[in-house]
Protein backbone atom coordinates (compact mmCIF):
# COMPACT_ATOMS: atom_id res chain seq x y z
CA UNK A 1 0.00 0.00 0.00
CA UNK A 2 1.17 3.55 -1.22
CA UNK A 3 2.02 5.69 2.00
CA UNK A 4 -0.79 8.67 2.31
CA UNK A 5 3.10 10.96 2.82
CA UNK A 6 6.50 10.03 1.90
CA UNK A 7 9.01 12.63 2.27
CA UNK A 8 12.44 11.61 1.45
CA UNK A 9 15.97 13.06 1.50
CA UNK A 10 14.36 16.52 2.30
CA UNK A 11 16.52 19.80 1.95
CA UNK A 12 16.00 23.26 2.57
CA UNK A 13 17.75 26.43 2.49
CA UNK A 14 16.89 30.18 3.28
CA UNK A 15 19.25 32.70 1.54
CA UNK A 16 19.73 35.71 4.56
CA UNK A 17 22.16 38.45 4.27
CA UNK A 18 24.80 36.29 6.61
CA UNK A 19 24.54 33.49 3.73
CA UNK A 20 22.93 30.47 3.12
CA UNK A 21 20.90 28.94 5.86
CA UNK A 22 20.48 25.10 6.07
CA UNK A 23 17.07 24.23 7.32
CA UNK A 24 16.61 21.05 7.07
CA UNK A 25 19.00 18.41 6.19
CA UNK A 26 18.07 15.14 5.09
CA UNK A 27 14.59 15.02 6.54
CA UNK A 28 12.43 11.55 6.05
CA UNK A 29 9.67 10.39 7.02
CA UNK A 30 6.78 7.92 6.31
CA UNK A 31 3.00 7.76 7.10
CA UNK A 32 0.75 5.28 6.51
CA UNK A 33 -2.51 5.48 5.93
CA UNK A 34 -5.39 5.40 8.95
CA UNK A 35 -2.27 6.09 11.64
CA UNK A 36 -0.62 9.72 13.73
CA UNK A 37 2.67 10.11 13.21
CA UNK A 38 4.05 12.55 15.83
CA UNK A 39 6.94 14.63 14.78
CA UNK A 40 9.45 15.88 17.96
CA UNK A 41 12.12 18.38 17.90
CA UNK A 42 13.29 21.33 19.71
CA UNK A 43 12.53 24.67 19.11
CA UNK A 44 14.77 25.45 15.79
CA UNK A 45 15.09 21.61 14.72
CA UNK A 46 12.63 22.53 11.62
CA UNK A 47 9.36 21.05 12.06
CA UNK A 48 7.91 24.54 11.08
CA UNK A 49 9.64 24.27 7.89
CA UNK A 50 9.18 20.94 7.30
CA UNK A 51 5.18 21.67 7.41
CA UNK A 52 6.08 24.76 5.17
CA UNK A 53 7.31 22.34 2.96
CA UNK A 54 4.64 19.99 2.90
CA UNK A 55 1.92 23.10 2.09
CA UNK A 56 4.35 24.52 -0.47
CA UNK A 57 4.15 27.71 1.70
CA UNK A 58 7.46 28.28 2.31
CA UNK A 59 9.03 32.10 1.85
CA UNK A 60 9.98 33.52 -1.18
CA UNK A 61 13.70 33.50 0.22
CA UNK A 62 13.36 29.43 0.48
CA UNK A 63 15.24 26.97 -1.98
CA UNK A 64 14.33 23.00 -1.67
CA UNK A 65 17.95 21.91 -2.39
CA UNK A 66 16.94 18.02 -2.36
CA UNK A 67 14.55 15.58 -2.07
CA UNK A 68 10.99 14.96 -2.60
CA UNK A 69 7.43 14.68 -0.80
CA UNK A 70 5.20 12.10 -1.90
CA UNK A 71 1.78 12.72 -0.84
CA UNK A 72 -0.72 9.83 -2.31
CA UNK A 73 1.56 8.67 -5.14
CA UNK A 74 2.14 12.07 -6.52
CA UNK A 75 5.18 14.57 -5.71
CA UNK A 76 4.37 17.54 -4.44
CA UNK A 77 7.03 19.25 -4.94
CA UNK A 78 6.36 18.90 -9.03
CA UNK A 79 2.98 20.63 -8.33
CA UNK A 80 2.67 24.53 -9.29
CA UNK A 81 1.56 27.01 -7.19
CA UNK A 82 -1.83 26.87 -8.76
CA UNK A 83 -2.27 22.95 -8.43
CA UNK A 84 -1.42 23.39 -4.30
CA UNK A 85 -3.62 25.70 -4.07
CA UNK A 86 -6.77 24.14 -6.60
CA UNK A 87 -6.07 20.51 -5.51
CA UNK A 88 -4.17 20.16 -2.78
CA UNK A 89 -4.53 22.31 0.42
CA UNK A 90 -7.05 22.18 2.69
CA UNK A 91 -9.03 19.88 -0.08
CA UNK A 92 -6.80 17.08 0.22
CA UNK A 93 -4.29 18.23 2.91
CA UNK A 94 -6.16 19.83 6.28
CA UNK A 95 -3.91 22.14 8.52
CA UNK A 96 -5.03 22.86 12.41
CA UNK A 97 -2.38 25.87 13.60
CA UNK A 98 -1.00 26.60 16.97
CA UNK A 99 -2.68 29.35 17.94
CA UNK A 100 -6.92 28.93 17.21
CA UNK A 101 -7.06 33.01 18.12
CA UNK A 102 -4.42 34.22 15.97
CA UNK A 103 -6.06 31.95 13.20
CA UNK A 104 -9.29 33.10 13.39
CA UNK A 105 -10.07 36.52 11.86
CA UNK A 106 -11.44 38.90 15.05
CA UNK A 107 -13.34 40.56 12.62
CA UNK A 108 -15.81 38.12 10.84
CA UNK A 109 -17.84 35.75 12.00
CA UNK A 110 -16.83 31.95 12.17
CA UNK A 111 -19.00 30.47 9.82
CA UNK A 112 -18.30 33.48 7.28
CA UNK A 113 -14.39 32.15 7.76
CA UNK A 114 -15.07 28.80 7.27
CA UNK A 115 -17.94 28.82 4.73
CA UNK A 116 -14.79 30.74 2.98
CA UNK A 117 -12.60 27.77 3.06
CA UNK A 118 -15.64 25.14 1.06
CA UNK A 119 -16.48 27.66 -0.88
CA UNK A 120 -12.95 27.80 -2.19
CA UNK A 121 -11.97 23.85 -1.52
CA UNK A 122 -14.74 21.78 -1.30
CA UNK A 123 -16.58 19.57 -4.25
CA UNK A 124 -19.29 20.73 -5.17
CA UNK A 125 -21.15 17.55 -5.76
CA UNK A 126 -23.20 19.11 -8.89
CA UNK A 127 -24.77 21.83 -6.60
CA UNK A 128 -24.68 25.37 -7.37
CA UNK A 129 -25.41 28.96 -5.74
CA UNK A 130 -27.72 28.87 -2.55
CA UNK A 131 -28.34 24.84 -2.90
CA UNK A 132 -24.21 24.49 -2.70
CA UNK A 133 -24.02 27.23 0.65
CA UNK A 134 -26.61 25.25 2.18
CA UNK A 135 -25.14 21.84 2.12
CA UNK A 136 -21.88 23.33 3.42
CA UNK A 137 -23.57 24.88 6.32
CA UNK A 138 -24.98 21.52 6.85
CA UNK A 139 -21.96 19.73 6.85
CA UNK A 140 -20.66 22.24 9.06
CA UNK A 141 -22.96 22.08 11.65
CA UNK A 142 -22.78 18.85 11.71
CA UNK A 143 -18.88 18.90 11.93
CA UNK A 144 -19.55 21.20 15.23
CA UNK A 145 -21.92 18.98 16.94
CA UNK A 146 -19.52 16.09 16.64
CA UNK A 147 -16.62 18.34 17.98
CA UNK A 148 -18.86 19.20 20.98
CA UNK A 149 -19.38 22.75 20.06
CA UNK A 150 -21.93 24.18 22.28
CA UNK A 151 -25.05 25.65 20.41
CA UNK A 152 -23.79 24.41 17.08
CA UNK A 153 -26.80 26.07 15.24
CA UNK A 154 -25.83 29.68 16.49
CA UNK A 155 -22.11 29.33 16.62
CA UNK A 156 -21.74 29.96 12.97
CA UNK A 157 -22.51 33.36 13.59
CA UNK A 158 -20.55 34.43 16.64
CA UNK A 159 -17.37 36.05 16.53
CA UNK A 160 -13.97 33.88 17.48
CA UNK A 161 -13.73 35.84 20.91
CA UNK A 162 -17.19 34.73 22.03
CA UNK A 163 -15.35 31.04 22.64
CA UNK A 164 -13.23 29.49 25.07
CA UNK A 165 -9.42 28.40 23.61
CA UNK A 166 -10.38 24.75 23.65
CA UNK A 167 -13.97 25.63 21.81
CA UNK A 168 -11.77 27.43 19.22
CA UNK A 169 -9.74 24.84 18.97
CA UNK A 170 -12.60 22.63 18.18
CA UNK A 171 -13.62 25.01 15.93
CA UNK A 172 -10.50 24.98 13.78
CA UNK A 173 -10.42 21.10 14.06
CA UNK A 174 -13.43 21.27 12.06
CA UNK A 175 -12.72 23.64 9.51
CA UNK A 176 -9.71 20.98 8.70
CA UNK A 177 -12.17 18.65 8.05
CA UNK A 178 -14.72 20.52 6.31
CA UNK A 179 -13.46 19.70 2.65
CA UNK A 180 -12.94 16.27 3.39
CA UNK A 181 -9.33 15.49 3.66
CA UNK A 182 -6.94 12.58 3.67
CA UNK A 183 -4.37 13.88 5.30
CA UNK A 184 -4.83 16.40 8.39
CA UNK A 185 -1.72 18.27 9.67
CA UNK A 186 -1.89 19.08 13.50
CA UNK A 187 1.01 21.99 14.43
CA UNK A 188 1.18 21.76 18.15
CA UNK A 189 -2.91 22.20 18.32
CA UNK A 190 -3.04 21.84 22.38
CA UNK A 191 -0.12 24.33 23.42
CA UNK A 192 -2.02 26.89 24.38
CA UNK A 193 -4.61 25.02 26.40
CA UNK A 194 -5.18 24.04 29.73
CA UNK A 195 -4.15 19.88 30.50
CA UNK A 196 -7.77 18.88 31.03
CA UNK A 197 -9.19 20.62 27.65
CA UNK A 198 -5.64 19.11 26.12
CA UNK A 199 -6.60 15.82 27.25
CA UNK A 200 -10.12 16.14 25.47
CA UNK A 201 -8.06 17.67 22.19
CA UNK A 202 -6.25 14.79 21.94
CA UNK A 203 -8.58 11.99 22.31
CA UNK A 204 -11.19 13.83 20.24
CA UNK A 205 -7.79 14.14 17.52
CA UNK A 206 -7.67 9.53 18.11
CA UNK A 207 -11.39 9.47 17.65
CA UNK A 208 -11.81 11.80 14.33
CA UNK A 209 -8.62 9.92 12.81
CA UNK A 210 -10.87 6.44 13.43
CA UNK A 211 -13.79 7.89 12.63
CA UNK A 212 -13.35 9.64 8.75
CA UNK A 213 -10.31 7.16 8.00
CA UNK A 214 -7.36 10.38 7.52
CA UNK A 215 -3.78 10.32 8.42
CA UNK A 216 -2.78 13.23 10.62
CA UNK A 217 0.88 14.21 10.97
CA UNK A 218 1.39 15.57 14.63
CA UNK A 219 4.15 18.16 15.90
CA UNK A 220 4.55 18.61 19.43
CA UNK A 221 7.23 19.08 21.71
CA UNK A 222 5.60 16.92 24.46
CA UNK A 223 6.37 13.03 24.95
CA UNK A 224 3.76 12.68 26.30
CA UNK A 225 1.23 13.98 23.80
CA UNK A 226 3.01 11.55 21.58
CA UNK A 227 2.52 8.70 24.01
CA UNK A 228 -0.84 9.18 24.05
CA UNK A 229 -1.59 10.25 20.40
CA UNK A 230 0.76 8.49 17.84
CA UNK A 231 1.42 5.41 16.26
CA UNK A 232 4.67 6.54 15.11
CA UNK A 233 7.29 9.25 15.60
CA UNK A 234 9.82 10.93 13.88
CA UNK A 235 12.36 12.72 16.26
CA UNK A 236 14.43 15.17 14.29
CA UNK A 237 17.12 17.68 15.42
CA UNK A 238 19.31 20.47 13.80
CA UNK A 239 16.79 19.58 10.10
CA UNK A 240 17.65 15.79 10.40
CA UNK A 241 15.81 13.05 11.02
CA UNK A 242 17.65 11.17 13.78
CA UNK A 243 15.07 8.36 14.89
CA UNK A 244 12.20 6.93 13.52
CA UNK A 245 9.54 3.93 14.07
CA UNK A 246 6.84 2.82 16.14
CA UNK A 247 5.98 4.65 19.34
CA UNK A 248 5.99 2.33 21.77
CA UNK A 249 9.38 0.70 20.99
CA UNK A 250 11.00 3.75 20.78
CA UNK A 251 9.82 4.91 24.04
CA UNK A 252 10.92 1.41 25.43
CA UNK A 253 14.19 1.74 24.23
CA UNK A 254 15.12 4.74 22.58
CA UNK A 255 18.31 4.86 20.79
CA UNK A 256 19.92 7.75 19.90
CA UNK A 257 21.16 10.04 21.98
CA UNK A 258 19.28 13.06 21.27
CA UNK A 259 15.75 10.97 21.49
CA UNK A 260 17.42 9.80 25.37
CA UNK A 261 18.09 13.05 26.21
CA UNK A 262 14.99 14.66 25.20
CA UNK A 263 13.04 11.72 27.25
CA UNK A 264 14.86 11.94 30.15
CA UNK A 265 13.90 16.33 30.13
CA UNK A 266 10.38 15.47 30.28
CA UNK A 267 8.85 15.39 33.90
CA UNK A 268 7.49 11.93 34.27
CA UNK A 269 11.28 11.26 34.36
CA UNK A 270 13.74 14.28 35.22
CA UNK A 271 15.73 14.05 38.11
CA UNK A 272 17.14 17.79 37.62
CA UNK A 273 16.33 20.91 35.78
CA UNK A 274 19.09 21.22 33.65
CA UNK A 275 17.81 19.91 30.43
CA UNK A 276 20.45 19.18 27.32
CA UNK A 277 23.76 20.91 27.84
CA UNK A 278 24.51 23.82 25.16
CA UNK A 279 21.81 24.62 21.86
CA UNK A 280 20.85 23.56 18.55
CA UNK A 281 23.52 24.59 16.09
CA UNK A 282 23.18 27.51 13.95
CA UNK A 283 21.60 26.45 10.35
CA UNK A 284 24.58 28.99 9.25
CA UNK A 285 26.96 27.17 10.90
CA UNK A 286 26.76 23.60 11.14
CA UNK A 287 29.43 21.10 12.43
CA UNK A 288 31.29 19.26 10.58
CA UNK A 289 30.68 15.48 11.41
CA UNK A 290 27.35 14.27 13.68
CA UNK A 291 24.92 17.29 14.45
CA UNK A 292 23.98 16.21 17.91
CA UNK A 293 27.79 15.43 18.72
CA UNK A 294 28.48 18.94 20.44
CA UNK A 295 26.23 17.91 22.95
CA UNK A 296 26.32 14.44 23.31
CA UNK A 297 27.99 12.57 26.35
CA UNK A 298 28.40 9.32 23.91
CA UNK A 299 30.52 11.64 21.20
CA UNK A 300 33.51 9.58 19.66
CA UNK A 301 36.60 10.93 17.77
CA UNK A 302 34.31 9.55 14.48
CA UNK A 303 31.51 11.43 15.49
CA UNK A 304 33.07 14.70 14.56
CA UNK A 305 34.24 13.89 11.29
CA UNK A 306 31.86 12.44 9.16
CA UNK A 307 27.55 12.58 9.15
CA UNK A 308 26.58 9.20 10.33
CA UNK A 309 24.31 6.99 7.87
CA UNK A 310 20.87 5.92 8.90
CA UNK A 311 21.01 2.41 10.63
CA UNK A 312 18.72 0.28 12.36
CA UNK A 313 18.27 -0.54 16.01
CA UNK A 314 17.08 -3.69 17.38
CA UNK A 315 13.24 -1.98 18.13
CA UNK A 316 13.43 -1.43 14.45
CA UNK A 317 13.74 2.27 14.08
CA UNK A 318 15.83 3.67 12.09
CA UNK A 319 18.67 5.47 13.89
CA UNK A 320 20.98 8.13 12.33
CA UNK A 321 23.80 6.98 14.67
CA UNK A 322 27.63 5.64 14.27
CA UNK A 323 26.24 3.14 16.53
CA UNK A 324 23.73 1.89 14.43
CA UNK A 325 25.61 2.43 11.31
Amino acid sequence: MIPVLSVRGLKVSIRTDEGNAEILDDIGLTLERGRILGVVGESGCGKSTLIRSIMGILPRAATVDAGEIWFEGENLLAFSEAELNDGVRSSRVGFIPQDPLLALNPVFKVGAQMLEIMRWHAPDNGLRGAARRRAHVERLVSLLKRMQVPDPETALERYPHQFSGGQRQRLLIAAALACAPGLVIADEPTTALDVTTQHQILLLLRELVAEFGISLLFVTHDFGVVAELCDDLCVIYAGQTVEAGAVQAILDAPSHPYTRALLACHPDRATTFLGIPGSVPSPLARPPGCLFAPRCIDAQALCLTGRPPQGQARSGAEVRCVKFA
